[in-house]
């Protein structure tokens, strides 16, 4: 896949990426949250109006259906963690994933370790902190640029140590702007 220079300017740099996307996955309860999501019913929740964020999982595989507004880049992380800088490093050196969009190879972004901030609600699923905190953020990515309305495939399969996660998006791009 090839970006052009307006595309390149829609990537997010690792630390913001990983804080904004950790503090959109920590704002939802269990039973409406995109990481715990099942069938793609929550992909829609608090999304911010530059980005489209997608989830992983809490482990194991899923088959998503979720639209997503035309116009709006899409980030997705293939494996991740939030932890210290030990944990990063750990993570990290067994960390594989593959991202495949439209039957094409993406190869994932590294972020080996940035301290990020995360707000969190209490008693989500995702950090199980409330309130705002600095951590450690690490994982595979995958930044995308905004895709041509119509119907599209992503497929995610993360890995590192014996935690795994796959997922199956079927995305549909509206052809209007929201």
């Amino acid at each position: 896949m090839t970006t052009t220079p307006a595309a390149e300017k829609t990537r997010l740099p690792s630390a913001e990426l990983q804080g904004r996307w950790w503090t959109w996955a920590a704002t939802e309860p269990e039973a409406s949250n995109p990481v715990a999501d099942t069938d793609g019913s929550a992909c829609g929740r608090n999304q911010p109006k530059d980005v489209w964020f997608l989830a992983g999982t809490f482990g194991g595989q899923v088959k998503r259906v979720c639209e997503v507004p035309n116009g709006r880049p899409i980030a997705v992380p293939v494996i991740n963690l939030v932890g210290d800088d030990q944990d990063c490093a750990a993570f990290m050196e067994g960390a594989q994933g593959t991202v495949v969009l439209d039957g094409k190879p993406v190869e994932p972004d590294t972020y080996a370790g940035d301290s990020i901030t995360v707000e969190g609600t209490q008693g989500n699923p995702v950090t199980q902190q409330g309130g705002r905190f600095t951590t450690t953020g690490c994982g595979l990515w995958a930044q995308l640029p905004s895709l041509a309305p119509g119907a599209h495939s992503l497929k995610i399969r993360g890995r590192s140590g014996d935690f795994s996660i796959g997922v199956d998006y079927a995305l549909t791009v509206s052809a209007s702007s929201n």
